[in-house]
């Protein structure tokens, strides 16, 4: 591992330098014609090999319908030339809301969602003869859970003794059962069917960042039907995949995102070695991977860590993290590696389905020539912009028709959008999309410091 530093290649020559003495491995090339393929998901087809990844807002109504925030954040996105936007994170149950203002579809706020789709197509149709396929992110927040207050009310599948410590849970706090678990199912299949009905080409049921689906993935510690064996621990993931597509049929799109490496110490974490949590176990993520093709997914995007502790690294590469959160002791070109190891693991063993890669936004200027490389060499088939997209909603329109990105309207990584999150606020790009968030990103941070001085 090499010192942590911040972003500061201004040509591709001081980047092929910084890789050369760091030793990664950042395939690179200057061909921008792969973006513009078409890539086939199930039997939908993206028009171009870029993709958005699900850039969460906390700032939905109080009914989770979409605010004037939401539907302003999403015409940016479709109207910046995606040919994929994997929508944020929707709770499937009231109790499993990661923020009293997290998007949730319902059959009373369906029609607000339907006219929002109905109006990005429109204009996406106008201005590119298209429109891009559109992913509902579904999720049950977990130990994560604050459906309402600034108290967060957890939903656990496990004990663990770092997190638990961390987040104030008692040794003696009750387990979800397996029979709440169960329940889930139908909570996703309704969810699913109302995203098929408001216009959505497919959903994904969310797996990762140590939210319930993802924590299940490595409750080793757990008993019941639903810990310990691999197939216990995948069991409700398989189980709520398999019975969205018998509801929807299978012209309908059933994606995952999911953690391939927790970075977290066995017995509970997923992925990784049992004597060492940062080597990386590759046996249980490829089988599950052969799992959820197996089930019908047509669609996968791998991450990794837990964005909510001490190693956000492992997840997005930064220059400056939130509060609390120490510098890491690697580079984030050796974070980007990992991350793009990871990507290129699962795309090998998907059997032809397409995987959004990850890992880019710190990368700036260089994120196009370094995802084209990604795509060629068939790491990847799609390459997604996360923190990126509330930064430059536009970057995939300009990567199309410029052949790359402009430095000066680059992501940051200052971390200032996930320190809105923290302090329970309604987020986006405080640099380059000042007038709107900085007033809230300051709201968000005065509300923080007083709730701390009660």
């Amino acid at each position: 591992m090499a010192k942590h530093e911040h972003f500061n290649m201004k040509n591709r020559e001081q980047f092929f330098k910084k890789c050369a003495q760091l030793g990664v491995s950042i395939p690179y090339s200057e061909n921008m014609e792969v973006y513009h393929n078409s890539v086939k998901i199930g039997h939908v087809e993206a028009p171009n090999a870029l993709a958005v990844l699900p850039m969460e807002g906390c700032d939905s109504n109080a009914d989770g319908s979409p605010s004037d925030l939401v539907r302003r954040r999403y015409e940016r996105f479709f109207l910046g030339g995606a040919g994929l936007i994997w929508w944020e994170a929707n709770a499937v149950v009231e109790e499993g809301k990661a923020n009293e203002l997290q998007m949730m579809l319902n059959k009373q706020n369906k029609g607000a969602f339907s006219d929002l789709i109905s109006n990005l197509k429109t204009v996406t149709v106008k201005k590119y003869n298209h429109t891009p396929v559109s992913i509902l992110q579904l999720t049950h927040s977990g130990r994560y859970s604050r459906p309402r207050g600034d108290r967060g009310i957890p939903i656990i599948a496990q004990h663990d003794p770092i997190l638990d410590k961390r987040m104030g849970i008692d040794s003696d706090y009750p387990l979800c059962t397996d029979e709440y678990l169960k329940d889930l199912v139908g909570s996703y299949v309704e969810s699913a069917l109302l995203a098929q009905e408001v216009g959505f080409d497919g959903v994904d049921v969310k797996a990762c960042h140590r939210y319930l689906l993802s924590e299940l993935l490595a409750s080793h510690t757990r008993g019941g039907e639903y810990g310990g064996t691999f197939e216990n621990r995948v069991r409700l993931l398989l189980e709520i995949i398999r019975s969205i597509k018998t509801a929807c049929g299978e012209h309908f799109i059933v994606a995952c995102r999911f953690n391939i490496f927790d970075a977290h110490p066995y017995p509970y974490g997923f992925g990784c070695a049992k004597d060492d949590m940062w080597v990386f176990d590759e046996e249980e993520p490829i089988k599950l991977v052969e799992a959820l093709v197996e089930s019908g997914v047509s669609l996968l995007s791998n991450s990794a860590g837990n964005p909510y502790y001490i190693y956000p690294q492992v997840t997005r590469p930064f220059d400056l993290s939130s509060e609390g959160i120490p510098v890491p002791d690697e580079h984030p070109l050796e974070s980007i590696e990992r991350l793009f190891s990871f990507t290129e693991l699962i795309q090998r063993h998907s059997k032809g389905i397409p995987v959004v890669g990850n890992g880019y936004t710190w990368l700036r200027q260089f994120i196009a020539p370094v995802g084209s490389a990604n795509l060629q060499k068939g790491a990847c088939a799609f390459v997604g912009l996360g923190r990126s997209s509330f930064a430059y909603p536009d970057a995939p329109r300009e990567i199309l028709q410029k052949g790359g990105l402009d430095p000066k309207k680059c992501c940051v990584s200052c971390s200032k959008c996930t320190q809105i999150m923290r302090d329970h606020g309604r987020t986006g790009c405080v640099i380059r999309d000042n007038k709107v968030y900085a007033p809230l990103y300051m709201e968000a941070r005065q509300k923080a410091e007083k709730r701390r001085s009660e």
